[in-house]
């Protein structure tokens, strides 16, 4: 790190043990440069409202705020549409409501197919959904060079009874990346639907949702240099639409009486309660600032 990118990050001029601070847990959560606490002290201090419901001015430019960084979102994983941007609160949140949404799409005798590299939180919640729904999970084997086994994978498709097809895009442990874009052309020659979970590829290379092939992406804000409590779902915008929402109340709601409810269009029908205001406008800056950098493939 050179020493004007260090010296964006007020907390490395603390010392521990005597020495100059060297944090080496940015895997687990990266530390926060100033352009991200001052983007939400501003905030806080000067232009607090709650969005999308109050017919004042604070109101309406904190609701500006925040849905220009679904744009900044969206330009950074080049998506083909704002709409495609859901912000979640972490890239866990994300899997799960993937589980939920598309999990009560599927029956009884189809198949999930994850990978031996995943995180728990790529494995928990298709745990869950078989548990309810009495699904078979599957997992492809990783070879002795830490990748997943291609042949493997691809005969795990075979039978067509595999429905979604969930994987990391970079290994938090082995540090592998992944094939992305053939694994999805091989899932979607067999009728699955790709997810990818890239909590750790989001901060080590450019992300082009497009080119990647793959159906959603999900990743967190908080290992981007961003804040905790909020992160990124991206879904394909037709997808998205056919998918029922995750959590009831809130901004999800078109309208709703005693007897019944309908729901806002994608992105917002997965976006229930109150937001994590503060938070998005701290990943708009951590954006920002990653691309101020230049980060590259």
């Amino acid at each position: 790190m050179s020493d004007n990118v260090r010296a964006r990050f007020p907390i490395l001029s603390e010392t521990a043990h005597g020495r100059p601070l060297v944090f080496l847990d940015s895997a687990a959560s990266a530390q926060k440069p100033d352009c991200v606490i001052e983007a939400m002290s501003e905030a806080a201090r000067h232009c607090y409202a709650n969005i999308h419901r109050g017919l004042y001015d604070m109101s309406e430019r904190t609701t500006q705020a925040y849905e220009a960084v679904r744009d900044d979102v969206a330009r950074f994983l080049n998506a083909a549409d704002r709409r495609e941007i859901v912000f979640t609160k972490n890239s866990t949140e994300g899997l799960n409501l993937l589980a939920y949404s598309l999990g009560s799409q599927l029956r009884p005798g189809q198949a999930v197919l994850i990978s031996a590299l995943e995180h728990h939180a790529n494995i928990v919640p298709w745990l869950m959904l078989r548990d309810r729904l009495g699904i078979e999970l599957r997992v492809a084997p990783i070879n002795a060079d830490g990748d997943i086994d291609l042949a493997a994978y691809e005969e795990l498709l075979g039978d067509g009874r595999v429905a979604l097809v969930s994987v990391t895009h970079m290994s938090n442990v082995l540090g592998t990346i992944t094939p992305v874009k053939k694994l999805a052309e091989l899932a979607h020659r067999h009728g699955a639907k790709v997810i990818v979970d890239g909590s750790q590829s989001i901060v080590h290379r450019r992300v082009d949702v497009q080119a990647l092939g793959a159906d959603f992406f999900v990743f967190t804000g908080h290992k981007l240099y961003g804040p905790t409590g909020v992160g990124i779902l991206w879904g394909r915008l037709p997808l998205l639409e056919e998918m029922p929402p995750f959590l009831g109340g809130g901004d999800m709601i078109r309208s709703v009486s005693f007897e019944k409810a309908s729901w806002a269009d994608a992105p917002h029908k997965f976006e229930a309660g109150t937001p994590a205001i503060l938070e998005v406008l701290g990943l708009g800056a951590a954006i920002r600032f990653v691309e101020e950098l230049g980060a590259d493939v």
